[in-house]
Parts: structure tokens; C-alpha cells; sequence
């Protein structure tokens, strides 16, 4: 597996297809790999050098237990990091969920290296601080509630990414939790990038109506997936793809 360095930490990625360079970067609990065994890969690499990177703490990427190193600053410097390691100066990023989190990011911080940006479920304004309230309103759980505690369980229930759960460092896995729970406010800068950007989101996901209102504002494209929720989202490979292809064929890299 090809590796890049960023921050003197290993960066693992996988390379398949030929084309236009196009970075896919997986949420919590799941790894470049599950872009391949959900159905996307094979896909997308008819046409694109698909590029589906193991972000830090997760696969066979190095696992720090500093949460500083999940820093979203830190999380494009990963991305970035792998770009500079494959000789190339520009990619499409696509990311979902904690992935999103990175895309945006990279549309916020790294433009000049983002072709395009799609983001799958994230909540722009309030992050995951959003659909936390809403999980603790729905169980009636009190605030001081361990959030982590109930996303890793609500992950376990999925059999590819309990597989990834268990192979991975708790505390990495923990840190990587506590800086992305922080992350929020990303909407503030997405108005003023000139980055084409597509994002969508499940229907029946608790962050649908906070991320379609962010794409209007900032003049993005926006999607629904329906009757979808977080894991739908992710899962519907065929409805998604549907819907990204033309926005990846729009115009020319």
C-alpha cells in the first residue's frame, strides 16, 4: 500500500483506475477500502484515478492518541500530503461524513488543490454537536451522556465497520472522536470559495435540512437521498453515484 508522510505520521492510501485524480476519504469507522466494498470504486475508476485514503487513526495509517493530530488543519495536511506523494498538483475530493468534515476543509484551506469538492453528510454549522442533540433527544439520554460511547456502538451494529473497530488503537480512535466532535462553523468560509462543490445528504438524516441550507447559501449544488438516514446515505452507492457522475463530468479538470 503506497504511504505518504504528513506531520511524521504515515498517511496509507490506495491508487486503482486512470483519469482525473479523484481522492475519496471515508467517514469514522471505515477506511479507503469501504469505498471499494460499498461499490464505489469499481465504478468511479473507469474513469478516474480513484485515490481512497485510510485517514489517521483508522486502517493501516499511523494512530496517534494526541487529539491534535485530528485537527482539521491536520486532516488536510493528510490529504494534501498524499496529493504531493501521487505527483499531482489538483484532485476532485470526495468525502463522507468525517470525510466531508475534510472535504470542506479542503475547499476552505487547500482551494488551489481541490478540482471540486463533493461533501456527503456533514452539518456545516454545527458539525456533529448537531446530530448528537438530536440522538440524546430521540433516547432521551441527559446531556452529560458519553457521545462517543454511543456512536461507536450504533457503528458496531454495521458488520464492515465493526471489522474496523476492532482492528483499530481505542485510543486513537477516541482522540480522532474528540477533535472532530469540535469541528463547526465551516459554513462561515464556503460562500467565498470559488471551489465547485456538490454536497447531499440523506432525508431522513438529522443533518439533511442544516447542510441543504448551507449548499443554498453558498451557491453550492445540493442532493437529497430519500428515505435515507446517515448510513443510507453511505450505503445507496448506485442512487448516489447517479447523481455525482454528471456533477464530476459537468466540465473539464
Amino acid at each position: 500500500m503506497p504511504t505518504a508522510r504528513s506531520n511524521r505520521l504515515k498517511i496509507c492510501y490506495e491508487v486503482s483506475g486512470d483519469g482525473p485524480v479523484l481522492v475519496l476519504h471515508p467517514g469514522m469507522f471505515q477506511t479507503g477500502a469501504s469505498w471499494r466494498d460499498t461499490g464505489y470504486t469499481s465504478r468511479l475508476q473507469a474513469d478516474y484515478t480513484v485515490v481512497a485514503v485510510d485517514p489517521l487513526g483508522l486502517g493501516a495509517s499511523d494512530d496517534p492518541h494526541n487529539p491534535s493530530a485530528y485537527a482539521l488543519e491536520r486532516r488536510v495536511e493528510s490529504v494534501t500530503a498524499v496529493l504531493d506523494d501521487i505527483g499531482t498538483d489538483r484532485a476532485g475530493i470526495w468525502g463522507y461524513s468525517m470525510g466531508a468534515l475534510t472535504a470542506l476543509g479542503m475547499a476552505l484551506q487547500a482551494p488551489e488543490r481541490c478540482a471540486r469538492v463533493i461533501a456527503g453528510s456533514w452539518d456545516p454549522v454545527d458539525g456533529f454537536a448537531s446530530a448528537r442533540d438530536y440522538v440524546f433527544r430521540q433516547l432521551g439520554l441527559p446531556p452529560d451522556t458519553d457521545a462517543f460511547d454511543i456512536l461507536r456502538q450504533g457503528a458496531y451494529a454495521d458488520p464492515a465497520q465493526a471489522a474496523v473497530i476492532d482492528a483499530a488503537d481505542p485510543a486513537a480512535l477516541r482522540a480522532n472522536y474528540e477533535a472532530f466532535s469540535r469541528d463547526r462553523a465551516l459554513d462561515i468560509g464556503l460562500a467565498s470559495t470559488d471551489v465547485p462543490m456538490l454536497m447531499y445528504c440523506g432525508t431522513s438524516d438529522p443533518w439533511h435540512e442544516p447542510m441543504r441550507k448551507v449548499a443554498e447559501r453558498t451557491g453550492s449544488g445540493f442532493f437529497s437521498v430519500p428515505r435515507a438516514d446517515h448510513h443510507g446515505g453511505w450505503a445507496r452507492a448506485a442512487d448516489v453515484l447517479s447523481q455525482v457522475l454528471p456533477f464530476l463530468t459537468a466540465e473539464k479538470w
